[in-house]
């Protein structure tokens, strides 16, 4: 069914796994993606960009993953990432969206924490769930290169406070994960034990392609619950349609 960030996750810490959370950058990426969870018989996660929603059709999205939901059997949320802009949430969430991030992780933890408070409220309201950030991920996020100088790991104790003061649904973590293809990151296991003891809400990590295989079950033993993977899908689309196009330059028939 369609539902909500909440209710798979939930899910998810009892079964102690995680859920893949797979950014979709056109209308034509989006079947496959969900076929694929039909086929591993596991909820999905559809992420969009703000910039995605708004070229495809906030209400197209919704639509599709409502009707593909209900016609395979499988649990599908429609999540709205890295979602900086109020008025862009509402958007997503007056059109349908079962779930919404706020991004305030490159403002100070005050602001942070108002700006999350006031994107909850309104959440609530519409019973869709919602995704933080504390600290910032380095490499790319979202199509956004974070320069590496200017990565900040998740503090915490400031996380306690934040996920206390905001009532968040899922909070994403800092801890040297990035979104590069062509480079495998670096886990700090230990920070992500330290929040994980302090903290009682799903964790997600940005930035799966740059994860190591082997370092994948190691996180979700420690508390990740959501896994998003952008990166990857991307290049292989752009990949894979250059040589359709390549082969099939004009019509001729």
């Amino acid at each position: 069914m369609y539902t909500t960030l909440k209710e798979v996750l939930n899910e998810a810490e009892d079964l102690n796994m995680a859920i893949g959370a797979f950014n979709t950058h056109n209308l034509e990426m989006l079947p496959s993606i969900i076929k694929a969870a039909v086929n591993q018989r596991t909820p999905v996660i559809i992420q969009t960009s703000c910039g995605t929603a708004n070229y495809i059709g906030h209400k197209n999205l919704v639509s599709v993953c409502k009707s593909m939901a209900e016609q395979y059997g499988i649990d599908v949320v429609l999540h709205l990432d890295h979602a900086k802009d109020y008025d862009e949430i509402r958007k997503a969430i007056d059109a349908g969206y079962s779930s919404v991030m706020f991004d305030g992780s490159s403002l100070p933890l005050k602001d942070n924490i108002l700006g999350t408070k006031r994107v909850v409220e309104y959440a609530k309201k519409n019973g869709v769930s919602v995704e933080a950030e504390l600290g910032t991920v380095g490499g790319t996020e979202d199509g956004v290169v974070v320069d590496q100088k200017d990565v900040c790991y998740t503090d915490p104790q400031d996380a306690v406070e934040f996920v206390k003061q905001t009532g968040i649904d899922a909070l994403a973590v800092a801890i040297g994960n990035h979104g590069q293809y062509k480079s495998k990151t670096n886990i700090n296991f230990e920070r992500l034990k330290e929040i994980k003891e302090v903290i009682d809400i799903p964790l997600v990590i940005h930035g799966g392609t740059g994860v190591k295989e082997e370092d994948v079950k190691k996180v979700i033993n420690l508390g990740i619950r959501k896994f998003n993977v952008g990166t990857e899908l991307l290049v292989g689309w752009n990949k894979k349609a250059k040589e359709c196009y390549d082969k099939n330059k004009e019509n001729i028939s």
